[in-house]
């Protein structure tokens, strides 16, 4: 290394395969992946990755291990950590690789370059995404688009005058339980029936300002040229206006993008409060709860959407559940929440189960309790719904299958899963929640508003 510049399911067979190669400790040896990508090949990519913070890091790990794929830059401003580590771990996958400070710099050094990963915070993703698409490289940008609308609009126009590839890391896009979920149990069976309802939600625990190590920090001329006035600031970025969006941008963007998708819809209007009710409002410039109701009006009918996040307690986790007049579905991207719920007097599921759509519970007997004489059954107390299981299982990193995909469009193998005119209607679903909390009151969407 020189420096300049200081969709597919996997079935249970598969899981149990590799769970067991994981063991044996063979899978994610970077000597091995090392060996298997040796070699030019003609579908080789060259890649740059721009930021290698904590969601870089998470977007490289990946990447190293998807075949064909060949990191040559490493950009980032936190030269004596960011920039040291992942360097490192380049190494020991054998990527040859230079490293910058500056993307403009690496963008005019780096002549074979096919495509740029950027994992910077949002304020720089729309400058970034035009310079890089603008270079000739196709783009994958992690979400938000941009912390402000006209950002994410220009990126959306770059995309189109240069015909560049850009995906959004809204990566729940390729995950091959939420493909598996809106394409066969929505559509294609439509079990749940005339959707109705949405809840979703993203909790947190208190958590104490991120610090960095002592003696290691970036001197205060690079801070400022990048736009950040400490590094306090520099670390917790998404708290602060200008920069980030705070926990409903942040956060809620994966799964609002959902909503959006599985209604097949934007949304009408929504209503939202939250603040700063906890933290500093010094350092957490940005709501550090928030309640948001959005109204769709559908094919089928009006949908009542609930998000919730944060960031004072972890209960329940993350997870989105969607609601029908036949069953419920509950999602998210850990492993132990993928169930599917019918209503008792819904039609049964038999040819679902026997199509291999869902898996039947376990059939338990049933124990008959006699009420004594004279007491009448409590109207509230309604039947338990039957549970079945999702058919489909999520073994590999969370955001490897978006990569994937990425990657794939660019050998013209698949179209994206995400591309900016998708992810322009989530920003403009998602920053509209800010300003819904700032006016007090209903906002409402025009249909315009999502069109670039």
């Amino acid at each position: 290394m020189s420096s300049k510049n200081d969709s597919n399911a996997i079935n249970r067979r598969q899981f149990i395969r590799s769970t067991a190669a994981v063991g044996a400790g063979l899978i994610f040896s970077p000597e091995i992946i090392a060996q298997t990508q040796a070699g030019d090949k003609p579908d080789d990519i060259n890649v740059a990755i721009i930021g290698v913070g904590d969601q870089g890091r998470i977007l490289l790990e990946s990447a190293v291990k998807i075949p064909g794929i060949r990191f040559r830059a490493l950009c980032d401003i936190w030269t004596a950590y960011n920039q040291q580590n992942q360097s490192r771990f380049l190494k020991a996958y054998k990527h040859e690789h230079n490293v910058y400070v500056d993307y403009r710099e690496m963008l005019n050094e780096e002549k074979d370059l096919q495509a740029v990963i950027i994992a910077t915070p949002d304020f720089c993703h729309a400058e970034q995404t035009v310079a890089c698409l603008r270079a000739g490289l196709h783009v994958y940008c992690e979400k938000e688009m941009s912390n402000t609308l006209e950002g994410a609009r220009q990126m959306v126009l770059a995309a189109r005058e240069t015909g560049k590839l850009l995906q959004i890391g809204h990566q729940r896009r390729s995950n091959p339980r939420y493909i598996y979920c809106y394409e066969k149990l929505l559509k294609e069976a439509s079990i749940l029936g005339r959707l109705t309802t949405i809840n979703g939600q993203w909790n947190r625990s208190v958590a104490p300002a991120r610090g960095y190590p002592q003696g290691k920090g970036i001197d205060e001329a690079t801070l400022n040229k990048y736009g950040y006035k400490s590094m306090e600031q520099f670390r917790d970025w998404r708290w602060y206006k200008g920069l980030g969006g705070g926990p409903i941008v942040d956060l809620g963007s994966h799964q609002i993008d959902i909503y959006n998708w599985f209604l097949d819809a934007t949304p009408k209007t929504v209503v939202a409060t939250g603040g700063t009710d906890y933290y500093d409002r010094a350092t957490h410039q940005w709501y550090d709860n928030v309640m948001a109701v959005y109204s769709y009006e559908t094919k089928n009918g009006t949908v009542r959407a609930f998000y919730q996040t944060i960031t004072t307690n972890s209960s329940q986790g993350y997870f989105e559940v969607f609601m029908g007049d036949q069953g419920t579905l509950v999602i998210s991207e850990a492993s132990y929440r993928g169930q599917v719920y019918r209503e008792k007097a819904a039609p049964a599921w038999d040819k679902w189960v026997k199509r291999g759509l869902v898996i039947a519970p376990a059939e338990k007997k049933e124990e008959k309790t006699e009420e004594p004489a004279g007491v009448l059954a409590d109207v509230r107390e309604s039947p338990k719904p039957d549970e079945y299981k999702l058919a489909v299982e999520m073994t590999e990193p969370y955001h490897k299958p978006h990569l994937e995909n990425f990657f794939d469009a660019i050998r013209g193998k698949a179209k994206l899963n995400c591309p900016p005119d998708v992810a322009y209607e989530s920003a403009i679903t998602v920053l509209k929640v800010n300003e819904a909390i700032e006016a007090g009151c209903s906002m409402e969407f025009k249909p315009e508003e999502f069109k670039v």
